[in-house]
């Protein structure tokens, strides 16, 4: 039974560059740890670290090891320094290779990894099965089982193109070692750390107990982490639903309006974008580059530009497509203008005036003098289905993983773009919505990624209708208030976004 004071103790081995420091990385969740580099020898000391529970407790104390580099030279040297006939066992061969003088000299790095063997209940071996089945990693292996300690070969990188699962597996078989896991440093499975841990309890059977409470509490971690991130999403759902800027009909002051609810909604989801990486231990440089709103192409386009909502599947009509203040809809206030008025105003704002008529037929006809300014449907579903997608991809992602998350992962997090009809060259004024919707397409079958969400549940839509009527609640609006129904309303929607992920 393992306590507090005497955690399970594992050496994390490997021939050079095969990923041990990565594997750490991933499992402590911290980036930050050792070196990772694509060259040998990065690693030159043993360099350990505790898994602990989120109450604290120490069960694992994990210890990253140099590259094995020339275990065959070790082998011939332990034929010399005990023969074959003399009978030594393998711990004892090992124990006189330590006390020689080459320990501190040719095959000093090597003993380092074999001492550190000697001292722990068990060995990870790392792999990299994009590298071919040499007699160098079987000659490593041989070295190794002569600690007398059990070994759990690691199958690093399986998802890259070039990995060769199979022919390891038939390798290691041939060597008595028939108990392996997949584990991907960069794009682990969701339940990763789950199936290690199950073959070190198989292998380490009075250590079970103590690697299954591991195990639970990692799952817990897990499920807090999630119900953390789906909170932040529908923190700023509510307070980009409930903005409202007042306006006046002013041109001038309606475009600088305008700039400025865009501004505000883009920063704060800049704040949820922050939120969200450090949520899950990763660096701003994990995402880098771009304050949003984006220039290029990463994230999914700028959150106002009509193609970042077909990207993602949401359907819009030809109004939004053109208007210049899409993305930002008109509330009226007060009534009095006719409704060719009101027309020849939605006219001169294109797609904005679309927005008006998901407010009811009361609005309809009735603009006035004072009006707000306030984010549209449309948009408000692209935020959520972006921090989702997000979310989604940190949650597949290693902390080994060295290329910033970009916009082609995101993008097959969400439905693909579907095509189009060609749109005209310009329109003059739009009285209702007119044309159809983009269609939706099918999005790419993939074993790695889960389905894509399409759009946010009814429900989430039936709340960001009800913020939409209380503008205090908005956290980047003129007068933010506390308010316990909006508290119970983001604690309601995290949920319904919890169960969509």
């Amino acid at each position: 039974m393992t306590d507090a004071s005497n955690p399970i103790d594992l050496a994390v081995v490997g021939h050079t560059n095969t990923g041990k420091t990565s594997l750490l990385r991933t499992l402590l969740r911290d980036e930050y740890f050792g070196e990772v580099a694509d060259r040998p020898g990065t690693t030159r000391h043993v360099e350990s670290a505790q898994l602990l529970t989120e109450t604290g407790q120490a069960i694992l104390v994990l210890r990253d090891t140099p590259g094995l580099e020339d275990a065959m030279g070790v082998l011939d040297y332990l034929d010399q320094l005990s023969p074959p006939q003399e009978r030594h066992d393998g711990p004892d061969r090992i124990r006189m290779l330590l006390d020689s003088p080459e320990s501190a000299g040719r095959f000093e790095q090597e003993c380092r990894v074999l001492a550190t063997v000697l001292e722990t209940d068990a060995a990870l071996y790392v792999i990299d099965t994009r590298d071919p089945v040499l007699p160098k990693h079987r000659d490593e292996l041989m070295l190794l089982a002569a600690c007398g300690r059990p070994i759990l070969p690691v199958l690093n990188f399986t998802r890259a193109t070039l990995s060769d699962t199979a022919a390891w597996r038939d390798a290691l078989a041939r060597l008595g070692l028939h108990a392996t896991v997949d584990f991907d440093t960069v794009a682990p499975a969701l339940d990763g750390e789950g199936q290690l841990l199950d073959r070190l309890a198989l292998m380490l059977d009075h250590h079970a107990a103590a690697l299954q409470t591991l195990r639970t509490d990692l799952g817990q971690q897990r499920l807090r982490r999630l119900q953390d991130a789906t909170r932040l999403i529908a923190e700023l759902l509510v307070d980009a639903a409930a903005l409202r800027l007042p306006c006046s009909q002013d041109p001038t002051d309606m475009a600088a309006i305008t700039l400025g609810l865009r501004k505000r909604t883009r920063d704060r989801e800049q704040d949820c974008v922050h939120a969200l990486l450090k949520r899950y231990r990763f660096s701003k440089m994990t995402f880098p580059h771009h304050p949003l709103p984006l220039e290029g192409e990463r994230w999914g386009m700028d959150l106002f530009n009509p193609q970042a909502l077909r990207t993602f599947g949401i359907q819009v009509g030809k109004g939004m497509a053109t208007g210049a203040m899409a993305g930002a809809t008109i509330d009226v206030l007060t009534g009095g203008l006719s409704l060719g008025a009101a027309a020849l105003l939605g006219a001169a704002i294109g797609g904005a005036w679309q927005g008006a008529s998901q407010w009811g037929k009361r609005l309809v006809g009735r603009l006035a003098g004072n009006t707000e300014m306030t984010v549209d449907d449309p948009v408000l579903h692209l935020l959520g289905l972006r921090q989702l997608a997000l979310v989604r991809a940190l949650e597949c992602r290693g902390h080994a993983a060295m290329r910033p998350i970009d916009g082609d992962l995101l993008a097959r997090m969400a439905p693909p773009e579907p095509a189009l009809p060609a749109e005209p060259a310009a329109e003059t004024a739009v009285t209702e919505t007119e044309g159809q919707d983009a269609p939706e397409g099918t999005p790419p079958a993939s074993d790695a990624l889960p389905e894509p969400l399409r759009r946010l549940p009814p429900d989430v839509q039936r709340m960001l209708d009800e913020a939409r009527g209380h503008p205090d609640w908005s956290s980047i609006g003129e007068d933010p208030v506390p308010d316990a129904r909006r508290e119970a309303l983001v604690g309601a929607m995290a949920q319904a976004l919890f169960a969509a992920l």
